[in-house]
């Protein structure tokens, strides 16, 4: 599968802002007018206790969003904010299942998602994002979360590459720190258009 030339013999995506775009970053700093940048929510996303109980598969969607809304105290109610959180992931980027295509043949191919059973099933069932990759690591299925080093290890684990051989792209610059500090080539990337362009500097695309 890899070539003896090439500079990785792994990929790691994230998911949403890189390969999926998403809308909820807006909608949730529209409900939470005192947190002042995309950077704090996400932290306090990444750190929520509802969001880590939810998306490493151990709460309902009901749950999470009921405490959700309490947590943030968001002026929606827990029906409301799970209708809309359904559909933060709003469509893949044009161009996805064609580039993972054509580095499939040269690279391993993981998705390394912070998600959940109620984004997942979108992902596979309306785009059939899974059967673009060799292996999936979603965080409600694998129990574990991104930024942790108990999450990457896993991935490593699974994948029996080197870490030094493996690239890492996310959106999220908290997970990419994280990743470096695992020993990953990690890459911040916060759209398609710049994950094409970062994988051109790098070699991996011609």
């Amino acid at each position: 599968m890899e070539r003896a030339d090439a500079p990785f013999d792994a990929i790691l995506f994230d998911l949403g802002g890189v390969l999926i775009e998403l809308t909820g970053v807006e909608r949730m700093l529209s409900w939470c007018p005192g947190v002042a940048t995309t950077e704090e929510l996400w932290r306090l996303w990444l750190h929520s206790p509802a969001v880590r109980r939810y998306e490493t598969g151990a709460s309902t969607g009901e749950e999470f969003a009921a405490e959700i809304v309490r947590e943030f105290a968001l002026p929606v109610t827990p029906g409301d904010f799970l209708a809309a959180f359904a559909h933060w992931p709003r469509s893949l980027y044009p161009g996805v299942p064609e580039l993972l295509a054509a580095l499939a043949p040269r690279y391993r191919l993981a998705s390394v998602s912070n998600t959940n059973a109620l984004h997942w099933d979108r992902f596979c069932g309306e785009w059939a994002l899974d059967a673009c990759f060799h292996a999936n690591f979603p965080s409600h299925e694998v129990g574990k979360l991104k930024p942790d080093a108990d999450y990457f290890a896993h991935v490593v684990a699974a994948l029996g590459c080197a870490r030094e051989r493996i690239l890492f792209v996310d959106d999220n610059r908290i997970n990419v720190d994280a990743a470096a500090r695992f020993g990953l080539v990690a890459h911040h990337v916060r759209s398609f258009p710049a994950l094409e362009a970062t994988l051109a500097e790098l070699g991996v695309t011609d």
